[in-house]
């Protein structure tokens, strides 16, 4: 088994911006490493400016060595982005950036629940990623929500992402960042700050998305409802608890993170404003799933009628062709003696009280809105 010290001589990282993948020098063992496949970008920023370096190690000793000399405290940090890597990557970078063991090993199990932890002088902060997955109709069986996480490891000189599922990408928030030196010269909790604003925002649209496919529903219940109906309201429903458990847990720790030391003080009317938008997201994901209670009660109320509906037309005509089965059944019996037997019109008038109780059946059960 691979060992974390020896992890260097396998992957490492590449040039940002080179056309095609560059070996880097390997300061632990003297050596040439290959980059990593689960490297999305590392960069290293300096009052607001990315400059790019020939690995991560040598990225935090510039940044380092920027933060040493400025007279004031320095703003330069290390930003690397890591996509579902594997335990030796993550521990590797560990080692680099001195990361706590239990944090190293939340961020390779993934399927954690959000969270903020301080360990030493470092968070260690997770959060579920939320996405819309388009569908062009609403089965039973419909993936509506797509669950992901993301990991992130703040230092005073650097950020660690860890990103697992395919949803919620990182790069636009750090073309974004890029676009703007005055975010980055926040330094690591600016960037946390986007990272977390960029999730929740996410959340927003995914629940404004599950309100329309509620609607829709809703409108789809009181004009028709069958069983397959029925499924596709509870498929609905398991997408919303889903939700419901990747977004409110967060509420809590997010709300402690603007109280906490780590976080200037300039940037903590910053995270109070993401606490407001997802205190939000939890009150319309709560309605909301107290909506589609209500439209799953509807729908099965709904069937529960129209079966019974059904239930008295079935009855309603039994009955009435319960009288003709009866005169014929009595008629049928062969007696010598019987009324109308040797009667000219017995015949036909047997066939005219059957067809006048059976039309007086038939009206009494539609006034009374059995058929």
């Amino acid at each position: 088994m691979r060992s974390s010290l020896l992890f260097p001589r396998i992957k490492h990282a590449r040039v940002i911006h080179a056309p095609a993948p560059v070996l880097v020098r390997d300061r632990m063992n003297g050596g040439c490493v290959p980059p990593s496949d689960s490297l999305v970008e590392y960069a290293a920023y300096v009052d607001g400016e990315r400059i790019d370096a020939m690995g991560i190690p040598d990225a935090l000793e510039l940044v380092r060595a920027h933060n040493a000399a400025a007279e004031e405290k320095g703003n330069a940090f290390v930003w690397v982005g890591l996509h579902e890597p594997d335990a030796p990557e993550v521990e590797w970078l560990a080692e680099v950036f001195a990361l706590h063991p239990l944090a190293v090993e939340d961020a390779v199990k993934a399927h954690q629940r959000p969270k903020v932890e301080r360990y030493g002088d470092s968070l260690f902060m997770v959060l579920k990623t939320v996405a819309y997955i388009d569908h062009d109709v609403l089965t039973a069986n419909s993936e509506v929500i797509g669950i992901g996480e993301i990991m992130v490891f703040v230092g005073p000189d650097f950020v660690v992402t860890v990103r697992h599922g395919r949803h919620c990408p990182l790069s636009e928030v750090r073309e974004r960042l890029e676009d703007q030196p005055k975010l980055l010269r926040r330094g690591p909790t600016g960037v946390l700050h986007a990272i977390a604003d960029h999730v929740v925002d996410k959340y927003l649209t995914v629940a404004d998305l599950m309100q329309t496919e509620l609607e829709d529903v809703e409108a789809m219940v009181f004009a028709d409802v069958s069983a397959r109906d029925i499924g596709r309201i509870y498929n609905l429903k398991r997408e919303m608890i889903e939700m419901k458990r990747s977004v409110t847990p967060l509420q809590s720790p997010m709300s402690t993170l603007s109280q906490r030391r780590m976080i200037p003080a300039e940037m903590r009317e910053y995270f109070r404003d993401v606490v407001d938008h997802l205190a939000r997201v939890c009150e319309q994901v709560e309605s909301s799933n107290e909506l589609c209670n209500s439209i799953l009660q509807a729908a099965l109320a709904r069937s529960n009628a129209l079966a019974n509906e059904d239930m008295r037309k079935i009855s309603s005509w039994v009955a009435i062709m319960a009288v003709p089965t009866m005169i014929a059944g009595i008629y049928g019996m062969n007696f010598t003696h019987m009324p109308e037997i040797d009667s000219v019109f017995g015949y036909p008038l047997v066939l005219i009280v059957m067809v006048v109780v059976c039309s007086l059946l038939y009206r009494g059960f539609r006034r009374n809105g059995w058929m």
